[in-house]
């Protein structure tokens, strides 16, 4: 048995190259000649361009190429016989994919950056500048979404258009395509890319009879623990009939530790954030040093005395000290955010803990009764299952007010600044310091099935057509914070000195005991002691997809077809909130006889994986002894205060479309041929949007009643297209692609549920269930030279005129036109033709987009010995753009689009023979802006450049058995944010550590 890929032309133009690309892009190709072990080939080029050859020796011959360069050579066929400009990725061999993650994957493509998310694993990817929410996915031919959360620095849960890989694992499909332009019959919803995930059907396997295991043991220095990744791929040909089914497993225990600043704040945001009124000053002033604050008059409740800050907590601060802070206060304006001194709102220390199981399944099955015929049943399921444990020790104090016994009464005894404002060293007295634990359980689960068809009536007219339904649910369980307090402690350091951008961080006291904490109710001057928060009721996320499409083609004379066809999708998107959260205060003392140690912790080694001062353990509360000790969840009552019908929305989305486009080929009566595609697609958007709002009702029995409001609306694109590819000789092409493009606003700003609304003032915020997508203007152009075979040097340049994006800004406009119930302002002095001030998501002015791809795919099968056996892959990408952000002062700042990274460049170097295969991949992403703020005295959150390098090898025992051994962030890379283009504070940043795979593949 042949255990490779065998790559034969075939001749095709009763459909055209591009059309039959297509075809396969979305699961429709007919069987591949002769493959025996990896993901479907391109067959659709002339022999006498197969490969890269000149000659057509390498084709004719039946040459066997295996392995990873198998898979970048059916790649490079793919991209080089697709009319529009695509990048794929195919299986290596069967249930492989050449990295564990799909995400991880694509940063090989030209203009593909990947962002990542709890314990550094691939979650998203942004193309040519533009992020997850422009980039549409489509599984086996119909648009995909996919939901997943994650830690709040990472911007938590996912429950809109934005796609989340790490919910699949990467052995259940068999090729991935990037589409970067697009044709008329490809469904609109793109601005970055669209991209095709396929599994693999019976009939894409020359063999009657295929099996393929794969068992893996996977091992991350951080969590020090083995964990089990598994797959099994049937494949059996009954005469016209094929079934496949696949399975795969994977049980992850990840662990991340780091430092987390939560936010910077500058001292100066007096009554915000520190004190009340203008007089309000920066910590606890000195013995000395008038006036005095906490003031002795207005905080005597809270012990505040000419010797006290508060009660039992001494001014120990110096007027040194104090007097430096002050200085940088009062350099710009007094009371003027953002000017003064900068401090980490919350420093702390952060263990993330996480388990989690992913289970895939997929099941095909294939009847091509003639070679005329193929109709296909394809069936996706896959789970995520995630529990996250995160624990943090944090001096609490920074980032409080003194109505909670905060920064006001902390005393500072040593000081140190940059020259841009930033705390370099800092000696504290008086700091709250507190062991938070978050446990966050959630499940992602995807299921699809497709009914797909083709039939070719005669040698010139093809219909095919499919229909598929699918469901992305993402199911909060259980959200539980629990917390002790250390109340007024000393000794508290924040240290960046000798050039660190993470500090170190001194508590003062043994954090490992918990008889140093407390865990009661609150004191009455409002100091609290320890508590809890849950949600009341769990969140749960469901968007159902439903998609009929049907198409034909038509070809007129030789190489010379027109295709034309409709599409009926419907998405609907509901949302359940949590309702309620109780907690925040500890309502109940500790039951008579139970102290802290019983019901808490150790977190442990935190200083040897990350350092910077970390404790060696900490006493955190252990969540399962808290359930038991206080009946968790039985004797707690969640809807006592508020209507627990409430928390819900709806968006649904009904698109009805349709195309005509021509295929062409000119080769027959051009001195160069020029092939390509022209078309315009026809889309109506049908929108309904239901959510609850809250409004105050002396009639209701909780004072709360839900009212539903519902918004319809519809709109309409025409979306022309070219795509044109100009063969100047057999080895150079050309490609040149215009197209009218526009992605849907995600779902939850369209929501009418959002509100709240002052009446007496006229102002408020509010959702906008009338955001218009985002539209745009592409121009593409691009060299490609296929020098020898397998091997590829190409440069593209890209323009995108973006005619809007969406914001938060303020907006006057008549109550009315809000898309809220006229009934919200009964018993106010307001009436619906009122103009209201409102802040909501608008379409704002956008801006353009441009820059430019260099990509090398190159085998050195020229260089002599064992040198020949050599390749490699690279790549570099440069993308701008610069829009006008609104601020929530009302002015603008201009800066890089969100997501953005300028630059971006990835790079490979592999060696495979008959029996060893070793690469090694580089893959670096740029800084780019995370969100912007503007406000004390930060313009935006960003995320650090980092580069990440991972290697794979595998060695065939025999032609049935080979052991796999991959490694990723071989570099042990951290994930780092900060915050302020100027300052560049760190705001987070984590490591991740490296992970090793091992394991063995039988195929039969």
């Amino acid at each position: 048995m042949k255990t490779g890929i065998e790559l034969r032309p075939v001749k095709t133009a009763w459909l055209g190259a591009s059309a039959l690309a297509l075809i396969m892009s979305t699961g429709w190709a007919a069987p591949a000649a002769a493959q025996e072990s990896a993901a479907p080939v391109a067959d659709t080029q002339d022999p006498e361009v197969s490969d890269g050859a000149t000659d057509g020796t390498a084709a004719e011959e039946g040459i066997i190429v295996t392995g990873f360069r198998a898979s970048l050579n059916s790649a490079l066929n793919l991209k080089r016989n697709e009319t529009a400009a695509i990048d794929t990725i195919v299986a290596e061999d069967i249930g492989k994919f050449p990295d564990s993650n799909l995400a991880e994957s694509m940063q090989r493509i030209p203009g593909v950056s990947l962002s990542r998310g709890d314990g550094g694993e691939g979650r998203n990817i942004s193309v040519r500048g533009l992020g997850a929410g422009f980039t549409r996915i489509r599984i086996n031919g119909m648009e995909g979404t996919s939901q997943t959360g994650s830690s709040d620095i990472y911007g938590a849960g996912n429950s809109g258009r934005s796609f989340d890989f790490n919910v699949f694992p990467s052995e259940i499909f068999s090729s991935l395509t990037v589409r970067k332009t697009t044709s008329a019959d490809v469904e609109e919803g793109s601005l970055g890319a669209t991209v095709d995930l396929r599994a693999p059907k019976p009939f894409d396997f020359k063999q009657d009879l295929v099996l393929s295991a794969t068992a893996r043991g996977v091992y991350n220095e951080l969590s020090k623990k083995v964990d089990p990744r598994a797959s099994l791929l049937v494949s059996k040909q009954f005469g016209s009939f094929g079934i496949l089914g696949s399975v795969a497993y994977t049980s992850r225990n990840i662990r991340e530790v780091g430092y987390s600043a939560v936010d910077i704040l500058s001292s100066t945001l007096g009554g915000n954030q520190l004190g009340t009124g203008a007089a309000a000053q920066p910590f606890c002033t000195p013995i000395g040093v008038a006036p005095i604050s906490p003031s002795p008059t207005a905080q005597a409740a809270k012990g505040a005395t000419a010797t006290m800050c508060s009660t039992n907590n001494p001014r120990t601060g110096t007027v040194a000290a104090y007097n430096r802070i002050m200085a940088l206060r009062s350099a710009a304006a007094p009371n003027t955010p953002g000017s003064g001194a900068f401090f980490p709102r919350i420093p702390r220390f952060v263990n993330s803990e996480q388990d989690n199981k992913r289970y895939a399944a997929t099941l095909t099955l294939q009847w091509q009764p003639s070679d005329d015929t193929d109709i296909s049943i394809d069936g996706l399921f896959s789970r995520y299952d995630v529990t996250r444990r995160d624990n943090y020790i944090a001096g609490l104090s920074f980032g409080r007010n003194v109505n909670n016994n905060g920064q006001p009464m902390v005393s500072v005894r040593d000081i140190e600044f940059d020259e841009n404002g930033s705390l370099v060293y800092g000696l504290f007295d008086g700091v709250d310091v507190r062991s938070e634990g978050l446990e966050d359980h959630f499940v992602s689960t995807f299921k699809q099935v497709n009914l797909n068809f083709k039939h070719r009536f005669t040698n010139a007219f093809v219909i095919d057509g499919m229909f598929g339904i699918s469901r992305s649910l993402w199911d909060g369980k259980e959200r539980l914070q629990t917390f002790i307090d250390a109340i007024d402690t000393d000794n508290f350091v924040i240290d960046y000195r000798d050039g660190k951008t993470v500090p170190t961080i001194g508590f003062g006291f043994d954090v490992s005991n918990p008889g140093n904490f407390a865990y009661a109710p609150p004191l009455a001057d409002g100091t609290v002691l320890g508590g809890f928060s849950t949600q009341g009721k769990p969140s749960r996320n469901v968007i159902d997809n439903k998609t009929f499409e049907l198409n034909g083609t038509y070809e007129i004379a030789d190489n010379f077809s027109i295709k034309m066809g409709g599409q009926w999708r419907e998405g609907d998107s509901r949302a359940r909130t949590a309702a309620l959260y109780l907690g925040q205060n500890v309502t109940r003392a500790l039951p008579s006889g139970t102290t802290l140690a019983s019901l808490t912790r150790q977190i442990e080694g935190v200083d040897n994986l990350f350092g910077m001062g970390a404790p060696a353990s900490w006493a955190a509360i252990d969540p399962d002894k808290w359930r038991q000790t206080f009946g968790f969840p039985d004797s707690f009552d969640f809807c006592t205060t508020a209507d627990c019908g409430s928390g819900t929305s709806q968006i649904r989305e009904r698109v009805k479309s349709a195309y005509v486009m021509v295929n062409f080929d000119t080769r027959d009566f051009l001195p160069f041929p020029i092939r390509g595609d022209l078309g315009v697609r026809y889309v109506h958007t049908g929108q309904r949007s239901v959510g609850y709002l809250s409004q105050s009702l002396a009639s209701s029995p909780t004072g709360v009643t839900a009212i539903a409001n519902e918004v319809n609306r519809s709109y309409e694109d025409w979306l022309p297209s070219v795509n044109l590819v100009f063969e100047f000789t057999p080895t150079l092409l050309g490609r040149l692609s215009f197209a009218d493009v526009m992605s849907r606003p995600e779902y939850g700003p369209l929501t009418p549920s959002s509100a709240s609304i002052t009446a007496t003032t006229r102002n408020g915020t509010a959702n906008n269930p009338f955001l218009n997508p985002i539209r745009a203007t592409t121009f593409d152009v691009a060299l490609e030279y296929y020098f020898r075979p397998g091997s590829l040097l190409s440069v593209a340049y890209f323009h995108k005129d973006i005619k809007s994006f969406i914001q938060t800004a303020s907006n006057q406009i008549p109550f009315n036109q809000l898309g809220l119930p006229d009934e919200l302002l009964n018993g106010t002095n307001s009436v619906p033709t009122d103009i209201f001030t409102i802040r909501q998501p608008l379409n704002t002015p956008g801006g353009p987009l441009k820059g430019f791809e260099v990509n090398a795919q190159v085998q050195l099968d020229f260089l002599p010995g064992f040198l020949s056996n050599l390749g490699l892959l690279a790549n570099y990408t440069h993308v701008t753009s610069k829009i006008d952000y609104i601020l929530q002062s009302g002015g603008t700042y201009n800066a890089d689009l969100v997501g953005l990274s300028k630059d971006a460049a990835s790079g490979t170097l592999y060696y495979e023979d008959d029996k060893f295969s070793i690469r090694a991949t580089a893959s670096y992403r740029g800084p780019y802006i995370r969100g912007i703020i503007g406000a004390n005295g930060n313009d935006y959150q960003g995320n650090r450049g980092n580069t990440f390098v991972d290697a794979s090898a595998s060695y065939n025992i025999t032609k049935k058995f080979k052991l796999i051994l991959e490694a990723q962030n071989l570099t042990d890379e951290r994930n780092s944010l900060f915050i302020d283009s100027v300052r560049t504070d760190t705001l987070f940043e984590t490591r991740i550590g490296r992970t090793f795979t091992f394991g063995a593949n039988f195929q039969f």
